[in-house]
């Protein structure tokens, strides 16, 4: 079975020894008879699950026990919403930066529950900590650490902070070394590095986490989650399953230190090419380029047809830029091989000789 060079930004690729494990367990999960996604959550076969893979991303990022690890549903777009009402209180303040769409989603949601104060804002680079207009007496800082759309990327956090630091880590989790212990929360959907969609893994720090108050919803609270072991509702069982292999497949593989060496080479591969065209062109500051999602664009928009025709026929696929800034876009995923990153840079610089000479 011939693979397709894979770059979608989202479900997106999973590895491929991860993918045949599945395979390989979906009808019959360790001679038990059943499939995984056909037991209960409480089975024994599932909590062994839901324990290993706790206990595996605990050790691969070194989450201490002041954290709580949650595995939860809905979403990224759901934190933007839960973050707010469990750090803060009615009437608070919270902080936020403004990198590009997805910073600019949590903080229209934070703003229908709270009072949202935006402390800078830019599309293509990250205003430095020393610029920003903060406010006083806010709850925490709120930061998306890569930019899918845009491909712009923290790649040092800010420090010294005077309230916790709250980052989604949507796209980059799993893919370079972070200290835990320098956020208060993490949060960070699967379906980038972790597994399929339907789930969303939150490390939160417990004594930030608000008590349920009269007129709460509990199921919106993090500590009605964390008491029931993320089940406090039927969690999505193939989801975590997959996820699970996912981090034992990053532990075995080096790392996190290994994911990040190899995201590095892969964009940095990638952008040497672009900087070198006459071609294609990127925007984004390059002390701020992200590792996972590299974003280009040709001006003429014959040409731009003519790339995305061309590289279907190629069998690279899912490199249309997202829908609001055009373009293209290679999603550099951890399960994103060299192979595929190759194959791309061929046919780009085939394709530029192609049209003008180079």
């Amino acid at each position: 079975m011939s693979r397709a060079f894979n770059f979608s930004a989202g479900p997106s690729a999973l590895p491929l020894p991860v993918l045949r494990k599945v395979q390989e367990e979906l009808l019959n999960y360790r001679g038990t008879g059943t499939s995984i996604i056909e037991v209960s959550h409480r089975s024994d076969q599932f909590l062994e699950i839901a324990h290993r893979t706790e206990q595996s991303l605990r050790e691969l990022l070194a989450i201490s026990n002041d954290y709580w690890v949650l595995f939860m549903q809905g979403g990224s777009t759901l934190q933007f919403a839960l973050v707010p009402l469990n750090l803060s209180r009615q009437g608070e303040t919270v902080e936020y930066l403004c990198t590009g769409e997805w910073s600019s989603k949590a903080i229209r949601e934070a703003a229908r529950v709270r009072r949202a104060h935006v402390v800078a804002t830019a599309t293509n680079n990250i205003p430095s900590p020393s610029s920003w207009n903060r406010a006083e007496n806010s709850r925490y800082l709120h930061v998306t650490s890569n930019e899918t759309i845009s491909g712009v990327q923290f790649h040092e956090f800010p420090s010294n902070l005077d309230v916790p630091l709250v980052a989604d880590m949507s796209s980059d989790l799993l893919t370079r070394v972070v200290d835990v212990s320098q956020f208060g929360l993490i949060y960070a959907s699967a379906q980038k590095n972790i597994g399929p969609s339907g789930l969303t893994i939150v490390i939160v720090r417990k004594d930030l986490c608000r008590p349920l108050e009269e007129g709460d919803s509990e199921y919106l609270n993090y500590r009605a989650h964390a008491d029931t072991q993320s089940m406090y509702n039927t969690p999505n069982t193939f989801a975590w399953y997959v996820a699970g292999l996912v981090i034992d497949w990053v532990k075995k593989s080096g790392g996190v230190e290994e994911m990040q060496r190899r995201s590095v080479e892969k964009a940095s591969r990638l952008y040497e090419v672009i900087d070198r065209s006459n071609l294609y062109s990127n925007t984004v500051d390059p002390r701020f380029r992200s590792t996972m999602n590299v974003t280009f664009s040709i001006e003429d928009e014959t040409l731009r047809q003519a790339f995305l025709s061309e590289a279907e026929h190629a069998n690279i696929k899912h490199i249309r830029g997202h829908r609001m800034v055009g373009g293209f876009r290679a999603s550099l995923y951890n399960a994103v091989e060299w192979e595929s990153v190759r194959a791309l840079i061929r046919f780009m610089q085939e394709f530029e000789k192609e049209r003008v000479g180079k």
